[in-house]
């Protein structure tokens, strides 16, 4: 657990220690709190809820995420710093779950940022406060999804703009996949239980419960699930670099 820290701490401190940091943290507030409350309607609405807010996670998510899990492996690869990480004495689980944590750590503080939206709901009128914490709960487990799929990515690549164009693209399957359009165009031909599991893949099929307030079960598993595969497709691919 000491070694882990260890990469938490010297992560975090890579991440804060640039421009970078900040400049994201700005731009997902700026963005989201213009979508929450143009596109959204949050005034209009006439309702003491957080949901024009919750709505726009997935695809603020999408735009944004890539650009904080770029550079997780592909800086290490492209500057040769990989070769000095594990010389360490860590172990590989160490340095992966390590370097990831620290990204859902920055990620769970950018999201802690938005607590004004919370302060001016409940200033406003009387709101379900399980239901905002439920949503903020299932928004932050889907940034550790896209994350997860982020990190990934960034291990199979030296170059930052590939891996941040992968990983959108496939945090935009995730996200379409559950999507009307994309479920009628293989509910004319497919069986059912293909289309049933092609929307059970969407991040936006599983968030949407959560930010309505209903925890279930296998919402919290899907996400959870998703991690685990792709921490370890991660370690794969960081141990294949290894033995290169």
């Amino acid at each position: 657990m000491t070694n882990m820290l260890f990469v938490i701490r010297r992560e975090l401190a890579e991440y804060f220690a640039t421009p970078v940091a900040y400049v994201f943290i700005v731009i997902f507030l700026a963005l989201l709190g213009a979508l929450t409350f143009f596109m959204g309607s949050f005034f209009g609405r006439g309702q003491a809820d957080l949901s024009a807010f919750f709505q726009f996670h997935a695809w603020v998510y999408m735009l944004l995420i890539p650009a904080i899990s770029m550079r997780m492996w592909a800086e290490e690869r492209k500057s040769g710093t990989i070769e000095l990480l594990m010389t360490l004495p860590l172990s590989l689980k160490q340095v992966v779950i390590g370097k990831y944590l620290a990204a859902v750590i920055f990620a769970a503080i950018t999201l802690a940022l938005t607590f004004p939206f919370w302060i001016t709901v409940n200033y406003l009128g009387d709101p379900d406060n399980g239901i905002i914490l439920a949503g903020y709960v299932g928004s932050l487990l889907m940034a550790a999804g896209f994350l997860a799929i982020g990190s990934f990515i960034s291990a199979l690549t030296k170059n930052q703009v590939v891996a941040f164009v992968m990983t959108t693209a496939a945090c935009f399957v995730l996200i379409a996949s559950g999507a009307p359009i994309v479920l009628g165009f293989f509910s004319g031909w497919a069986p059912a239980i293909v289309v049933d599991f092609i929307a059970s893949l969407s991040f936006l099929t599983h968030y949407a419960d959560i930010s309505k307030g209903v925890l279930d079960l296998r919402d919290v598993v899907y996400f959870l699930s998703l991690i685990a595969v792709f921490l370890f497709a991660n370690m794969l691919a960081v141990d294949r670099l290894k033995a290169e």
